[in-house]
């Protein structure tokens, strides 16, 4: 990803933090699911217990 996208993507989970904070977090969680199952489960290898955690338990992204 090139640094002005990194920028942006930030940008973006910034003013979703003006939201409902579970409602983040739950995207974010979601986000990161997917991308666990696009990479064959070899992201969670790389992400903190505790946020694996959350992984186990999220559901289909949303849309």
């Amino acid at each position: 990803m090139a640094t002005g996208d990194a920028a942006e993507l930030v940008d973006q989970l910034r003013e979703l933090a003006g939201a409902d904070p579970a409602d983040v977090r739950q995207v974010v969680t979601e986000v990161l699911a997917a991308l666990d199952r696009a990479a064959g489960g070899t992201l969670r290898e790389q992400l903190p217990e505790t946020i694996r955690a959350g992984l186990d338990g999220a559901g289909p992204t949303r849309r």
